[in-house]
């Protein structure tokens, strides 16, 4: 990511009329079926609860005015688990490569410290999304567990998922 690149870049918590920017890239990212475990054919009304309002909070990326990606924080588990957070993250495919993945994860990270959260776990990190496997590594997330075949991937058919975590306290 460069200096531009991190200039232009504006997170903020997102609000219920971001949903219609956000929602293209959702929909493309998860018709796809080699990242996330959504029915490909996910109907925009269960999208929109499971992305902005099932979520503790749920944050926008924009770069000169346009949503180019978007996470979500909520916790991991409920009572005894609930100081560990999970955590989302689309980044439009059009702004791929410019930093918006690195810069959610980070600011997802001091945002989870501010809701309380102590920890970070990824549950399915898809294995042979090797972008997403390398920038997780690469922001100290540790690989804690090998899920076998636990994703059943649109190209490649069954292929390995991993647990990744990081303590932030």
């Amino acid at each position: 990511m460069s200096a531009d690149d991190s200039a232009q870049l504006r997170l903020r918590s997102a609000e219920a009329d971001d949903w219609p920017a956000i929602w293209p890239f959702f929909r493309a990212i998860v018709e796809v079926g080699e990242s996330y475990s959504y029915p490909s054919d996910m109907p925009e009304s269960d999208a929109r609860v499971v992305w902005m309002e099932a979520p503790a909070a749920t944050y926008v990326a924009e770069r000169d005015g346009r949503a180019v990606g978007s996470y979500y924080i909520k916790p991991n588990q409920l009572g005894r688990g609930a100081h560990v957070c999970n955590c989302g993250y689309m980044v439009d495919p059009t702004a791929r490569g410019g930093g918006v993945a690195t810069a959610m994860c980070l600011h997802s990270q001091d945002e989870a410290r501010r809701l309380g959260f102590l920890a970070m776990q990824f549950n399915l990190v898809v294995a042979s999304n090797e972008a997403a496997v390398h920038l997780w590594r690469k922001l100290g997330f540790e690989e804690v567990g090998v899920l076998p075949r636990a994703f059943d991937h649109a190209r490649l058919g069954l292929v390995d998922a991993l647990v990744m975590y990081r303590w932030l306290g």
